[in-house]
């Protein structure tokens, strides 16, 4: 199967957003270089997944002496707001992440989701985002946000309430619990 390669090296922005109400939010991973933009569709747990692993090599690096990062390197809050038009280019399947020490980048490598039980069909999309540690420190940050921004959570199951409450499993014999 063939590849189509997007190489943003270095990223000039990079950036994590959603757009829509919760419970129905589209997540969206965004890159530019100069003038080429690209933005791909995630779902939540992606989101948080990379924000997590952003920051475990960021400690690990710090740990190890590598290179630590200073809050100067982070771009502006209105730097890190999605650009339009935020039109996926594919969605993302699986990530990579890691620390290139030749250039001092973190490099996030995003694959298309694969469509299963399919032999041949169009090329596989690939994308791949070096960016500075504090761009991607900024970038966790923003995603560990941008996923907290959804409905509140049940405090009894765990499930997220809707704005007009949930029918809550723990909820004693009644069936809805107000909303927070």
């Amino acid at each position: 199967m063939s590849e189509v390669v997007y190489e943003f090296n270095p990223t000039s922005h990079i950036t994590i957003g959603a757009v829509g109400q919760p419970g129905r939010r589209t997540f969206f991973l965004q890159a530019s270089q100069g003038e080429r933009m690209i933005s791909l569709k995630l779902e939540k747990e992606q989101v948080v997944a990379l924000a997590r692993a952003i920051e475990t090599i960021l400690e690990e690096l710090e740990q190890r002496e590598l290179r630590p990062v200073s809050s100067l390197e982070e771009p502006s809050g209105d730097a890190l707001a999605l650009r339009q038009p935020v039109e996926p280019a594919f969605v993302a399947g699986q990530m990579a992440l890691a620390f290139d020490q030749a250039s001092g980048l973190l490099v996030l490598v995003v694959q298309e989701a694969a469509e299963t039980g399919a032999a041949e069909g169009p090329p596989l999309q690939v994308a791949r985002f070096w960016a500075g540690l504090g761009q991607m420190r900024a970038l966790s940050r923003v995603a560990r946000e941008v996923a907290g921004q959804g409905r509140p959570i049940c405090t009894l199951c765990g499930n997220p309430i809707d704005p007009g409450g949930h029918f809550c499993p723990r909820g004693n014999g009644h069936d809805q619990v107000p909303t927070v």
